[in-house]
């Protein structure tokens, strides 16, 4: 299940794709304009965006652009338009976008975009994890209580890390000391990910392309999210290497 974005400024449009994504299990927000897509993108942090290209008040390519420049262009965005030339394709493209759907869209063309878009985001970007459920139970007791990791979390620090490398576990007690099951989702969910990615920046000693390797990011969208959730990667550098 992934939460997707429809952009579009035809009410009809909207509706359908509703509820053909909704039928396939997504969680689906709506926007009829780009005003409202930013404050959507800003709230919710989609795993994907259907964009319009034809829209009144900010066409969809300008909109594009203005999230590419603000490095907020971290999700995969699909264009659409039943009006568009090859050269409005293209520039889309070129900017960021992943593909271009022409409308009337084909219901298997859409769902085929969508899944491709989807095994492009970094929401389908984990490191595998000892126990999911496991590590929930953990960050809630520890926001709880102010207990440590259980000895099954612990050791598997111990073995993921070696004593060159400050242990994890003191930048994921601070982390999930301020961490709540009462969060919302967007934001329990940022919370986890710098934990994530300061895993790695511990483990890789700073270092960007070992860091990108690991986490399967390209080097410029994991500048952009690390400086999307704050993550100052120049803190986890070794000294002198």
């Amino acid at each position: 299940m992934a939460n997707i974005l429809v952009v579009d400024d035809e009410m009809g449009i909207r509706e359908l794709l509703s509820e053909i994504l909704g039928d396939e299990g997504h969680v689906v927000q709506l926007a009829e304009n780009a005003q409202q897509a930013r404050v959507a993108r800003l709230e919710s942090r989609p795993d994907l965006v259907l964009l319009d290209i034809w829209m009144p008040d900010t066409d969809g390519v300008t909109l594009l652009k203005e999230w590419q420049r603000d490095g907020m262009l971290t999700m995969p965005v699909i264009m659409m338009s039943g009006h568009a030339t090859i050269d409005t394709a293209v520039e889309a493209t070129r900017i960021g976008a992943l593909n271009f759907l022409e409308k009337p869209i084909a219901l298997q063309k859409l769902l085929k975009a969508v899944q491709q878009g989807l095994s492009r985001s970094v929401e389908a970007v984990r490191t595998p994890l000892p126990s999911v459920p496991v590590v929930l139970a953990e960050i809630h007791a520890s926001h709880s209580n102010g207990n440590s990791f259980s000895s099954t979390s612990s050791a598997y620090e111990a073995k993921t890390f070696s004593s060159s490398v400050t242990p994890v576990a003191t930048v994921a007690n601070n982390q999930f000391s301020n961490l709540s099951f009462e969060l919302p989702l967007r934001e329990a969910r940022d919370a986890f990910e710098r934990i994530y990615f300061e895993y790695h920046l511990h483990r890789e000693g700073g270092s960007m392309t070992r860091v990108a390797e690991k986490t399967g990011l390209e080097r410029t969208h994991l500048y952009r999210k690390l400086k999307q959730l704050g993550v100052e990667s120049v803190k986890y550098s070794k000294r002198g290497e």
